[in-house]
């Protein structure tokens, strides 16, 4: 089986021999240089000379001609040099190498790369010794190493997999103390709720409002009409709610009041995906002292799911309420991403996280 390699660039090249190329008509860079030609694409294959050195081959389908300015502009004498392989490479200013990507050794040791073609160009340093020049572009990445012990590739959060654990370790003993504490929290004090939007944004208005408490009992659940917008395509095929159900449904702003009532007697209020709730809910409130009021009775179930599943269950790589609900096995009660349901959903994803919030 023919090796193959994987460029830095993306590019996957693999192996051949030096005649195998010439029946394809592959052209290297020396062949693209002497034809004025440039290619816009990466390489395609390589072979392995004697002298170990690495020759990659380009498509001659993917080359256009170079522009006359570059090479009418450049006829003058060029300082070349010829490389043990047979190619030839001119001298050009660290400045140039740059513009172009093309670095020394050293630099692209420093950037975890790993040589893989011979060099492109050579420039010389201060005291006229030569440096060659490398593209970065055909170099191989390089595993990345952890970050706190080294020693070992990474495996996540920039760790090797001993670190990870041990930091893991760590970090669950931590979350597994607060979601297993005990809050001590009143049933009827502590509400869930939710909203349907017009949109995802934060111009964007509320259609339905749904409080529960923790006991399960419904305390408001609403439809609301908006005051600037007519219509709702796509979140409609998500919730379900059409213009004609809310044309005679109260505003936010007279439901204002009441909403604010229910809130000011709750010592939390719980949200599944908070920001977006409190973007909205917020404006019912005048004033800023009102609005942080209300942030700090606050609490976000998908922030604790996430630190949850990070902590317990990185298989998870997602974290939607439908996500958290298939984690703990809950079945939806009503059709999901009403408000109802979502409501309902988060008090259940809460009281699995936090078996001992309440108060026997």
């Amino acid at each position: 089986m023919k090796e193959t390699v994987r460029l830095r660039s993306g590019a996957s090249v693999t192996q051949i021999n030096q005649r195998e190329a010439a029946v394809q008509g592959l052209l290297d860079r020396n062949m693209l240089k002497t034809m004025h030609l440039r290619c816009n694409s990466g390489p395609i294959a390589y072979s392995q000379l004697n002298d170990g050195s690495i020759k990659l081959w380009f498509d001659p389908s993917e080359v256009t001609e170079e522009d006359p300015d570059v090479w009418f502009g450049s006829q003058g004498k060029k300082e070349t040099m010829t490389l043990p392989s047979g190619s030839v490479i001119e001298r050009m200013t660290q400045k140039k190498a740059t513009q172009l990507g093309l670095y020394p050794a050293e630099k692209i040791a420093s950037m975890h790369l790993e040589l893989f073609e011979e060099p492109v160009a050579f420039t010389r340093r201060r005291d006229k010794t030569q440096l060659m020049l490398y593209d970065r572009q055909t170099t191989v990445r390089q595993p990345l190493m952890c970050v706190k012990c080294g020693k070992n590739v990474r495996y996540r959060r920039k760790l090797c997999r001993d670190c990870y654990e041990e930091e893991l370790a760590v970090r669950r003993a931590e979350g597994d103390a607060h979601r297993n504490a005990f809050y001590n929290m009143d049933r009827a004090r502590v509400l869930f709720f939710d909203l349907e939007l017009t949109g995802f944004y934060d111009h964007d208005e509320i259609l339905s409002v749904s409080i529960y408490n923790a006991f399960g009992e419904k305390i408001m659940d609403t439809l609301v009409r908006p005051t600037h917008t007519k219509k709702w395509k796509r979140t409609e095929k998500i919730h379900g709610i059409t213009p004609d159900m809310v044309k005679d449904a109260a505003t936010i702003t007279e439901l204002a009041p009441k909403i604010k009532e229910i809130f000011a007697n709750a010592d939390v209020i719980i949200a599944y995906g908070v920001s977006t709730d409190y973007s909205h809910i917020k404006n019912i409130y005048e004033t800023d002292a009102e609005k942080a009021a209300l942030k700090e009775k606050v609490r976000d179930a998908a922030g604790e799911f996430v630190r949850y599943i990070g902590e317990h269950r990185p298989d998870i790589t997602h974290a939607s309420l439908t996500d958290a609900m298939a984690c703990f096995g809950i079945e939806w009660d009503g059709v999901a991403h009403t408000s109802i349901a979502d409501t309902i959903g988060c008090m259940k994803v809460w009281e699995k996280l936090f078996p001992n919030y309440f108060r026997n």
